[in-house]
């Protein structure tokens, strides 16, 4: 196991799981072990607070993204303690091939915080003009 102090993360109630042996995870956490209050987001898709959605794939992701930095400032916790994200995309050769620029916009809204990760592409979401959708869990340390 490795905290995610390790992994530029400065959380104390929340710990990387990465077993000895294994490789080393770029971008996400294999597990996380936390304890405090569970905050758990529905999955949050790529449009803005009057409910408009950016054409581009990598915009949306930053504007979902966004969405939960939002919610979790809502909830009194930062980014640093997300536990989990799980990501489905409609598209996976849209985020495989842009990871740079997603990667960037990510670090941009949410910082060097990586929580635990799975991403699945699905044939589509509810709201047909989105391209992902991301749910999230983070846990708010005791006091």
């Amino acid at each position: 196991m490795s905290s995610l102090d390790d992994r530029n993360q400065t959380t104390s109630n929340l710990q990387a799981l990465n077993p000895e042996g294994w490789p080393e995870p770029k971008g996400y956490a294999n597990g996380i072990k936390g304890r405090g209050t569970l905050v758990v987001l529905g999955g949050q898709i790529g449009w803005d607070a009057q409910g408009h959605f950016p054409t581009d794939f990598v915009d949306q992701v930053r504007q979902a993204l966004a969405n939960i930095s939002t919610l979790l400032t809502e909830a009194g916790v930062g980014p640093e303690h997300l536990a989990r994200l799980t990501w489905y995309v409609t598209d996976m050769e849209s985020y495989r091939s842009r990871l740079r620029e997603i990667g960037r916009a990510y670090r941009e809204v949410l910082g060097r915080n990586f929580p635990s990760m799975a991403l699945v592409q699905v044939v589509s979401l509810v709201e047909r003009e989105a391209m992902v959708e991301i749910e999230a869990t983070a846990i708010l340390p005791d006091a």
